[in-house]
């Protein structure tokens, strides 16, 4: 069987998407999934679903939810249980099962390994597999309590340093052409992540578009002062600089560490 949180919650059983349930007990699944393999407790798993406005027998509707739960699993997975009660809260075991999340953090450990060493076509490979995990917005059909949206908050950062990082193994291949169209839908739908504004200034600089390239920075330059009050970070200043000065290096990339659960 398969848990995928990297989108809607799906729960697949020989390549058939299986119903769990009402928006709250996806909830519970989606919460135990996130922590699998540690204690979430019956209070955490209340302000998940209620957020601070919960009934008075919230705890039976908790039991309740666990019981569906448990049902639902024993169907789909056919060995042992997953779900343990372990005071105070409940604990999910993936055991052999696969989970998405899992996939998508080891492809990326491995893509970060690879740009480390300088490996830049095995890094496209790994980072471009942990990307192909991803299906639409993540838990989208869940209560977002603090569980869920501090791991959609992460999920969406690690995806986009996940993306930055097969870029700049793209720039370091010379593949600046075929990034600018990319790179500027990006920016229109991060407009205050700077990384990608460096990029695209580096990879239009590389196409003899120098002119271009200096206008993203000026457009960067105005977002972050309308924005935030901010300059741009000194990796876009250093660049405009040596653009200007004929002075960019030819691999001018930084590979990032990434960010961890």
């Amino acid at each position: 069987m398969r848990y995928e949180i990297l989108g809607p919650l799906r729960v697949i059983d020989h390549d058939t998407s299986l119903f769990v349930g009402p928006q709250k007990v996806e909830t519970v699944l989606a919460a135990l999934l996130i922590r699998a393999g540690h204690i979430v407790s019956a209070d955490q798993l209340i302000s998940e679903i209620w957020e601070g406005k919960a009934p008075r027998r919230a705890n039976a509707g908790i039991h309740v939810y666990i019981s569906q739960l448990r049902k639902f699993l024993h169907r789909a997975v056919r060995h042992g249980a997953p779900i343990t009660t372990r005071p105070p809260g409940y604990m999910l075991t993936i055991g052999s099962d696969e989970f998405d999340l899992h996939s998508f953090q080891q492809f990326v450990d491995m893509g970060r390994a690879y740009a480390r060493e300088g490996s830049h076509e095995e890094t496209i490979d790994c980072l471009g597999s942990a990307l192909t995990l991803w299906r639409g917005p993540v838990l989208d059909r869940v209560c977002r309590g603090a569980i869920v949206q501090s791991f959609v908050t992460w999920a969406e950062e690690a995806r986009l340093e996940c993306i930055e990082t097969l870029i700049e193994s793209r720039l370091a291949l010379s593949r600046h052409r075929e990034l600018v169209g990319e790179l500027q839908a990006l920016i229109a739908e991060h407009p205050l992540r700077e990384t990608f504004y460096r990029q695209l200034m580096l990879a239009l600089y590389r196409s003899q578009r120098q002119a271009d390239a200096l206008w993203v920075y000026r457009t960067a330059r105005d977002i972050l002062d309308d924005e935030l009050g901010l300059e741009p970070c000194h990796a876009l200043q250093d660049l405009q600089r040596a653009i200007l000065t004929g002075e960019v290096p030819r691999q001018s990339v930084s590979i990032h560490e990434g960010a961890g659960n």
